[in-house]
């Protein structure tokens, strides 16, 4: 900035004098108008604003990049599940994200794990953190003692299979299982069996031994307390409250009841047509069908039927019924007069709903794994009591 400045009454020279805010940005001497003016210009950009502006665009289509990369792997994951129909539910497996990230910390280049090498040195070394892990079990049953449980099943294969686990502090620890198809009517050779397990676990840990309470489980508990004064045999408390709603449903009200239900969900879930409709009515609800075994289904059956009341009766009156294929159909003809004309039908089903499910509710508490001790469950049965 050139100013002029005098040096005295007539005289005057030229001088420069360089503001701190033109050459530093700091405020100093210039006018506010100057400041408004400059405002008001354009300003132009340098060199570093067109570096940060190609920065920002790079990062944007690098990010756009690696969005349709992420779903070129997605997809390849996904044809990898579709072609050996795996279950969606394997991506909730506590090992699934550890082995995701393991590959992606590895990074390009990572080579799979052949066939072979699975079946040898990866299996054994599992295999030892497996043993690793139970000598820490081992500890807990020997410090706090421990319960023997025996889950009896039947697999697809028609095979009668006995698990047994051993519970502790420390959690549940799966044992062993043994194939017992042509002796699980044999109270001796059940003995046994628990006996040897009694024996692997140590006999000084045993606190109680759980099994079914089937005459043949009962008989062999027996024997194995005259055996072992130590421990006490148990009966499965889930596996009780079966046997008493299996006996209920013997009492000729609550078997015709569950027979006519039955009838109607096996009509309506056998054809498709039916099916559909019963959707259209209910918004997509579904019944809960009964199994062969546990017994507290049918009666969770009956009350899904009840909450459907309404859309069941509506749908059986509906204009579609009517002109469709099964309204003169037999299986047809029962369900329809069930529904809408049987009189004693939904008050049976209330009437059962209203006895067992308190049992029902004490069945769903003992058989999870959120629940403790004894105490807890002679609670519940006094309440549903």
């Amino acid at each position: 900035m050139l100013r002029e400045i005098g040096d005295g009454p007539g005289g005057g020279a030229l001088s420069m004098e360089i503001s701190l805010d033109e050459e530093y940005g700091i405020p100093g001497t210039r006018s506010t108008a100057v400041d408004e003016t400059l405002r008001a210009q354009p300003k132009s950009k340098g060199p570093m604003d067109r570096i940060v502006t190609l920065e920002a665009r790079q990062s944007t289509l690098n990010s756009a990049y690696k969005q349709e990369e992420r779903k070129e792997v997605c997809r390849k994951i996904g044809r990898f599940f579709f072609s050996g129909a795996l279950s969606f539910n394997i991506v909730n497996d506590p090992f699934w994200l550890p082995m995701v990230e393991g590959i992606a910390a590895y990074g390009v280049g990572f080579k799979h794990p052949s066939m072979h090498e699975l079946r040898t040195w990866i299996l054994k070394e599992e295999v030892g953190d497996i043993n690793t892990m139970m000598e820490e079990h081992k500890k807990a049953w020997a410090e706090y003692g421990c319960t023997i449980m025996s889950d009896g099943w039947t697999d697809g294969k028609n095979r009668v299979l006995i698990n047994f686990l051993v519970n502790s502090p420390a959690g549940t620890w799966f044992l062993k299982s043994i194939d017992a198809s042509d002796s699980i009517e044999n109270g001796t050779l059940l003995f046994k069996y628990l006996d040897d397990v009694v024996k692997e676990v140590g006999e000084e840990h045993v606190i109680q031994v759980i099994t079914d309470n089937a005459s043949n489980y009962k008989n062999a508990g027996v024997k194995l307390m005259e055996k072992r004064k130590k421990l006490w045999w148990t009966s499965c408390a889930a596996h009780c409250i079966d046997l008493m709603l299996e006996d209920i449903s013997k009492m000729k009200v609550f078997e015709d009841t569950i027979r006519l239900a039955k009838q109607v969900v096996k009509f309506i879930y056998g054809h498709t047509w039916v099916l559909a409709l019963m959707r259209s009515f209910t918004k997509n609800k579904e019944i809960i069908r009964p199994a062969i075994t546990w017994f507290a289904t049918s009666y969770l059956t009956l009350q899904s039927i009840y909450k459907q009341k309404q859309p069941f009766q509506a749908m059986f009156s509906s204009r579609e019924w009517h002109n469709g294929p099964f309204v003169q159909h037999n299986k047809g003809i029962r369900a329809h007069s069930t529904i809408l004309y049987d009189v004693n039908f939904w008050s049976r089903v209330a009437f059962c709903i209203k006895s067992v499910i308190p049992l029902v509710s004490v069945l769903r508490e003992v058989d999870s794994e959120e629940r403790p001790a004894m105490g807890f469950i002679y609670e519940l049965m006094d309440v549903a009591k």
